[in-house]
């Protein structure tokens, strides 16, 4: 069966299907659906989990092997197969298929994949799984979504926010659901009495820790390489996530990318900004990153930040602070090329 996310509460409570098949590359609501699967399953005496981490290597008989065995302590065993490229293959397909073809009343299994094509749905592992348990394939949150997606966070948060609060939120959010449930955390703080204005909102801004994502951004793109580095290296050591930083990142390199694509058409740089949706305080800042970087250069860095994304998925080689360090290191500088 197809479920939606906000159907699983309701889903589980009624009991666990054998298999769950949880798609996507929005990390939060993959791993929000995937922590949500996990508690029904230890609630129901799977006691025990069982990780599979498919890659290249891989033996497929992995899988047949863990749902044959009986646990030694525990009644139910949860058995996770995480699935990155969410194609299992030829072998991978035989083996999902032959598992389903009897699954045990014992164990629940749980496979978290990436993002899955149109092709996949009409394979026939992925029917075998339909018909057998539940798939919940989930979408990023879009611009026009975002705003009914915090309200309704914010909501079960206990908290009411005001119009332009909202819009100063999702602008600062847009793109990255981590970051925004970070600032729902810290506004839940600041709002004793419940309710969030635009007031808290920048108050929110200013008491970010020592090392935060907007003033990396900030020294990134006001050409200090050295201080960026160092902001980067308190972020690293504070425990903030990679996806958290290569959003903020990212999210600059394309908006200096749109603003340079209308100045090659001839508008001016307050006038690509301002269409941008660029603070007035923060025109100097890009303006100077402008300066630095031509469109060759900035399709270049964006390059770079898919390299960084496919790094931090597990689907590219390369450690994912290192791609953030040298991504960094160029937006400072400029000429990505030359790196």
């Amino acid at each position: 069966m197809r479920l939606r996310p906000e159907q699983l509460g309701a889903h589980l409570e009624k009991g666990l299907a054998p298999v769950y098949l949880v798609s996507g590359d929005e990390t939060l609501l993959v791993q929000e659906a995937c922590d949500a699967i996990r508690a029904a399953a230890r609630d129901a005496g799977c006691s025990e989990r069982e990780v599979l981490d498919v890659d290249n290597r891989f033996d497929w008989s992995q899988l047949l092997s863990a749902g044959a065995e009986m646990s030694l302590f525990a009644d139910r065993k949860l058995i996770e197969l995480k699935l990155p490229s969410g194609k299992p293959g030829t072998e991978g397909s035989k083996a999902l298929t032959a598992y389903l073809d009897g699954p045990s009343s014992d164990n629940v299994l749980l496979i978290v994949a990436g993002k899955i094509d149109r092709q996949s749905t009409n394979s026939k592992w992925f029917k075998a799984i339909d018909g057998a348990g539940a798939i919940l394939q989930l979408w990023p949150v879009d611009a026009q979504q975002l705003p009914r997606w915090l309200q309704q966070r914010l909501q079960s948060a206990g908290l009411s926010i005001d119009a332009d609060a909202l819009d100063m939120l999702c602008d600062r959010v847009e793109g990255n659901l981590l970051a925004a449930v970070q600032e729902v955390e810290k506004l839940k703080l600041l709002c004793t009495d419940g309710r969030i204005t635009p007031e808290a909102v920048v108050e929110s801004v200013a008491d970010n820790a020592r090392y935060n994502l907007f003033g990396l951004v900030d020294q990134a793109l006001a050409g200090d390489a050295a201080g960026a580095l160092k902001m980067l290296q308190g972020l690293r050591a504070e425990g903030t996530e990679p996806p958290v930083v290569l959003w903020a990142l990212a999210r600059e390199i394309r908006l200096l990318y749109q603003c340079r694509s209308d100045m090659q058409r001839g508008v001016s740089p307050q006038q690509a900004m301002r269409s941008q949706r660029v603070w007035d305080k923060r025109m100097p800042l890009v303006g100077a990153g402008l300066k630095r970087h031509s469109l060759a250069d900035l399709a270049e860095l964006l390059h770079r930040a898919n390299l960084a994304d496919q790094s931090v998925k597990g689907l590219a080689d390369g450690r994912p602070w290192d791609h953030l360090g040298q991504l960094v290191l160029n937006l400072s500088q400029g000429e990505a090329r030359r790196a």
